[in-house]
């Protein structure tokens, strides 16, 4: 775990010398407070509708950064020759993965907690629940951390940048459009495709303040498994 967390703090380093972190969080940023405000405000929405509409609008925000934050994790390294350096070191697969994607979530966590304060705004003119404030950043924190770890596998998978980011979209888009094939399947199948898909019903709680551990177990679960298959591909690659 300590190796782990030196490569995370390495790669802390490389956004913060690169635009590429700071840009991510402007743009992200900008993106939420347009939408906050031409969905949210400019509407007549009770506060807890305005707040979900938030959520909604700060989950897409959340997997594109994603998708942008974790392309250059492991694509970069082969891009440059350094992974060489990483295949030679006396370090596990496991600690490469997880220390790249700790710091690619914990950018992603940076970003998160600075949209903070349009939430709050609802209070000047309205009333939430501080819970379901809670609750929707718990789902985009999660979202977020699927999210990256998908494109964390793209990014283990490619050896360009781009590529990693083609990839890692089209896989999240597929996830999250299994929503689509779950309302042209008959059951049990539509219940077992909507299960799966990333955004709608597994985050459409967390966005209305709900907390339901099967989505928390969903994330986790999608997660883990793409953490583990981006360790097993540079097993693979570091062998052959």
């Amino acid at each position: 775990m300590t190796k782990a967390l030196l490569i995370a703090r390495r790669e802390m380093h490389a956004y913060l010398r690169s635009p590429l972190g700071g840009a991510v969080i402007a743009a992200a940023l900008l993106i939420d407070g347009l939408w906050f405000y031409s969905q949210a405000l400019s509407q007549k929405l009770l506060s807890a509708e305005v707040l979900a509409e938030f959520f909604y609008g700060a989950s897409g925000t959340t997997m594109i950064a994603a998708v942008v934050l974790s392309m250059r994790l492991l694509a970069e390294e082969r891009q440059t020759g350094t992974i060489t350096l990483l295949n030679t070191a006396p370090v596990s697969e496991r600690a490469v993965v997880v220390g790249k994607f700790l710091s690619a979530f914990a950018v992603m966590t940076l970003m998160t907690l600075l949209t903070a304060y349009m939430p709050l705004l609802i209070f000047v003119n309205g009333k939430v629940s501080v819970g379901h404030i809670v609750v929707g950043y718990l789902g985009l924190l999660l979202l977020g951390s699927a999210a990256t770890s998908i494109g964390l596998f793209a990014s283990s998978l490619a050896r360009s940048q781009a590529v990693a980011a083609i990839i890692g979209a089209a896989t999240i888009g597929a996830m999250v459009l299994l929503w689509v094939v779950a309302r042209a399947t008959d059951p049990p199948l539509n219940e077992f495709f909507s299960a799966l898909a990333l955004h709608h019903e597994n985050q459409k709680p967390f966005m209305q303040g709900s907390l339901e551990l099967g989505g928390v177990a969903y994330y986790l679960a999608v997660t883990y498994v793409f953490l583990l298959g981006a360790t097993k591909v540079l097993e693979a690659r570091r062998w052959r």
